[in-house]
Order: C-alpha cells, then structure tokens, then sequence
C-alpha cells in the first residue's frame, strides 16, 4: 500500500472519531443521562454549546474535505502517479486537518483559516501531479 493510501485510511479513521467525538460533546456522553440519551433515538437533544456547536462544525468540514481528498488520492493512485509529489501533498494535507481540530475547538478563527489553506495547498500539490 502507498503512503498516499495510508493517509486516505488514516483520513477516514479521523473522520469517524471527530463525527464520534462532535456527538458525545453534543449529549454529555460522559454522564449517565448523556449515554442514555446517546443510546436513545436523540428526540430531545440539547441546546448545543459553544464547544458542541464548534465540535460538529468541525467534524462536519473535515467530512466535506476527506471526500474531496479521497477523490484526488484515489484518482493519483488509479492513474500510476501516486509519487513524491502526490505523497507530501497527502502528507500537508492530513497533518494540516489534525492541527485544524484542536485549533477550531479552542474558536481559533484566523489561525484556523490559516491551517484549512494549508490543507487546500496540499489537495493542490496532489492535483498538480495529476493534471
């Protein structure tokens, strides 16, 4: 398997998590009634924190993101020109969306901007290899 493959795989593992972790913010899974209410059918959520607004948010973007990163890795690798090139763009591009979590979750506006540029920069390197 190639980097760039490991990094789908490891892409979508932290998608999962953030989805999991945006929910057990949202209900208080820690707490009795929060697991209940996550086991439940969630009728009767409540009023998101700041924290759970942010959680979910960023769960939700690293999810539009990971698809398009997923379609420009798996392209790279279909069409033989998973590279040096297409590798260290996958590279920029996972770590950059790690740091963009905990940064988002602190309501770090520019820096969390900045970081989601660095990402878009790496989908850009994997794609200039391809075209």
């Amino acid at each position: 398997m190639t980097s760039t493959l490991r990094y789908v795989i490891y892409m979508a593992i932290f998608s999962w998590l953030l989805l999991l972790v945006a929910s057990l913010i949202r209900v208080r899974g820690w707490t009795f009634a929060g697991t209940m209410l996550a086991l439940g059918n969630r009728e009767k959520m409540p009023e998101a924190t700041p924290l759970a607004g942010r959680a979910l948010r960023t769960a939700q973007n690293t999810l539009e993101n990971f698809v398009l990163f997923a379609a420009v890795a798996l392209v790279a690798h279909a069409a033989g020109v998973d590279g040096p090139k297409v590798a260290a763009g996958a590279q920029i591009f996972f770590w950059a969306r790690v740091l963009y979590v905990p940064v988002y979750y602190a309501g770090i506006t520019y820096l969390r901007t900045g970081l989601w540029v660095v990402s878009i920069v790496g989908l850009a390197m994997m794609l200039s290899a391809i075209l």
